[in-house]
């Protein structure tokens, strides 16, 4: 079995490719600097099962945006819809934290998903859903499945768990780097200290306002600091011009029981190479203060 990850940018030059089990998860705007509109975003999204060819073709879409619903319900090949927010007759949901098998006809609640130490947040819970849905058309077992979201270490700089200083939790989620991404780290956690900034993407960043409530102080910084400060006046919020000083007066200023996430809601583009880079100078920030990073 080959797994690939293809971007929108990847799909939109590729002219063959066709996969035994096509996923997507959701949709939100991104990348219109390089698509044009976000229709023709999608346009390319859907292109993964628009080259889908042959009996068995598989398509396995979340439906918790309408942007994908559409996309589910133009194909023409088997889908298996997936939801982290709402039951579905067919399909994989997850309904408060427990998972949901509709594979075959019957649903039956399979595992608590909400208790795997790496997979917070309800879009997570959809990833979940969507390796299981995968799994299950690859013929592996529910409970092989399941065993193996306990037992996922996590990605790096993706809600990455780097350490614990004094109660104080410290995640690394530099690869958010659109608010909508920052959104469901904001979901995922209490008490929260928010490293927020960088070079925006958006021109606006007062959607996010429901998602600050568990924001005790967020801490703006690079060239959407101003902007990030402006849209949300409702978070109490201080600016800097870099990662780093940020980092650093959070680290000052939290107290046991918070979480400092850098989740950017931006690129690294304006003081890092990627975001990877990013989401290691973070790490390398919490090991000079002692932490196993």
């Amino acid at each position: 079995v080959y797994v690939f990850e293809l971007s929108s940018f990847q799909l939109d030059l590729t002219q063959k490719f066709s996969a035994d089990i096509g996923v997507l998860l959701n949709i939100s705007p991104d990348h219109l600097d390089r698509h044009g509109t976000f229709e023709k975003y999608v346009a390319a999204k859907k292109r993964l099962f628009e080259m889908q060819a042959g009996q068995g073709a598989v398509a396995v879409v979340g439906v918790d945006d309408e942007a994908s619903q559409a996309v589910a319900a133009s194909l023409a090949q088997t889908v298996i819809p997936i939801s982290a927010k709402r039951e579905l007759d067919a399909g994989v949901f997850v309904r408060n934290g427990m998972l949901v098998d509709c594979l075959d006809g019957v649903c039956r609640e399979v595992a608590r998903i909400s208790t795997a130490t790496n997979l917070q947040g309800t879009h997570n819970w959809q990833n979940a859903a969507a390796a299981y849905a995968v799994g299950r058309k690859l013929g592996f077992s529910s409970e092989k499945i399941i065993k193996s979201f306990h037992s996922f270490p996590g990605l790096e700089h993706r809600q990455e768990a780097v350490a614990t200083l004094d109660g104080v939790k410290f995640v690394n989620d530099s690869k958010a780097t659109n608010s909508d991404a920052a959104i469901r780290a904001l979901q995922s956690f209490d008490n929260i200290r928010w490293i927020a900034g960088g070079r925006a993407k958006e021109t606006s960043f007062k959607h996010m306002g429901p998602a600050v409530k568990s924001v005790k102080k967020a801490y703006f910084n690079g060239e959407a600091a101003d902007l990030l400060a402006k849209d949300l006046p409702s978070v109490a919020a201080a600016q800097y011009d870099t990662m780093e000083a940020a980092v650093a007066a959070a680290f000052r200023e939290a107290d046991a029981g918070d979480t400092v996430l850098l989740s950017p809601a931006c690129t690294a583009f304006d003081q890092y190479p990627d975001f990877e880079v990013r989401g290691r100078a973070f790490c390398d920030q919490i090991k000079s203060l002692g932490g196993n990073a």
